[in-house]
This record gives C-alpha cells, structure tokens and sequence, in this order.
C-alpha cells in the first residue's frame, strides 16, 4: 500500500509529460510559413525613392562642394602670393559659381532643397588657410585643391556613370569634366610652386 501511490503520482507525471510532448510538434511548424510573408522583395517605388535619394545626396553634397570651392577661391585671389594660385582662385570663383547657379536651378526642378552654408569641415579648412599667408598659403591652399577635386572627380564620375535621373547625371558629366581640368591645374600648380624657395 504504501508503494501504490508514488507510483501512481509517476504515471500521472509522465502521462502528462508525454502529452506536452505530443502537443509541442504541432505548435512548431507555424513560425517556418511566416518568414517569406515578412520578407517582401523590394517594390518598384521603393527602389526608386532609394534611387532619388542617392542623386539627392549627390546633388546636395555638389552644392556645398561648389560654394566652398567659391569662398576658398575668393579667398586665394585675396591672399595668394603666386599669380597662378591667384589666378586658379579666379577660376574657382567663376567655374564654381556658375556650377552652383546651373545646380540651383536643377534642384528646384526636383524639389531639392540645397544647403546654404559650407560644412564644418568646409569651414575648418579656410578658417585654417584664412591664418596662412605668402608661400605657405600658396602651398596649402593648393594641396587642399588637388585632394578636394580628387575625390569630386570621383563623385561626379560616379554619377554621371551610376545615377538614375537622367538630367542629373547629364549635368554631372558636363560638370566632372570641368572638374578634370581643375584637378590637372591644381597639380601643375602644385608641383611649380614646390620647386620655389619659401618666402
């Protein structure tokens, strides 16, 4: 007698134990159906809203680009000791100036709103060149120039090649190939006024 009920508490344990056991395969198979339905491909207008995204960051980051390029310019044609850096300054002021206007008109045909200030970074270098003067600024304005069209040289190839709204990338080919031409100045420069003395 004193065996009789252990016992039967173990059948009850494993009784139950072996029903939860049976109940738990047909629970699991749910969560295998729900991954294709919480994974949809990507629809046309979402890929073209992320397309749009990307000439307008493109956009944007040319127009800071181009203003910046106007005020270190600027800056150049004031405090250049070497004609050349002078007269490369002259160009940015012109070129850019005109890239920003023409950049202007293009954004507001596709509702863009541009920035109206340089970045931080922007502001840094020609807080940085603005304390140089003589040779030293020639030197520093210049090597600024050649890696600042370097990498929109790449940009702007970039989006003349892999943009999707067409009159941006028409613009950017246009631009990128005045963007080449700064770059090759900004080197020839370069490398004559390494060869002189410092003042």
């Amino acid at each position: 007698m004193r065996y009789r009920f252990p016992l039967a508490l173990g059948a009850v344990i494993v009784a139950s134990t072996l029903g939860l056991a049976a109940q738990a395969p047909s629970s699991a198979p749910a969560p295998k159906t729900q991954p294709p339905a919480t994974h949809p491909k990507t629809t046309p207008a979402a890929e073209s809203k992320t397309a749009m995204n990307t000439d307008s960051h493109f956009v944007m980051e040319a127009a800071e680009g181009s203003m910046a390029e106007v005020e270190l310019g600027q800056l150049a044609v004031d405090k250049a000791s070497n004609a050349k850096v002078k007269e490369f300054g002259q160009r940015m002021v012109t070129d850019h100036g005109k890239a920003g206007d023409e950049l202007k008109t293009l954004a507001a045909s596709k509702s863009i709103t541009l920035p109206t200030t340089i970045n931080a970074k922007q502001k840094a270098t020609k807080d940085r060149l603005s304390k140089l003067s003589g040779t030293a600024f020639d030197r520093a304005y210049m090597a600024d120039m050649v890696k600042d069209h370097q990498m929109d040289a790449a940009a702007f190839h970039k989006e003349a090649t892999t943009g999707h709204d067409a009159e941006i990338k028409a613009w950017a080919s246009k631009t990128g190939t005045v963007v080449d031409e700064h770059l090759k100045m900004a080197r020839d420069i370069q490398k004559e006024i390494a060869a002189k003395p410092t003042n």
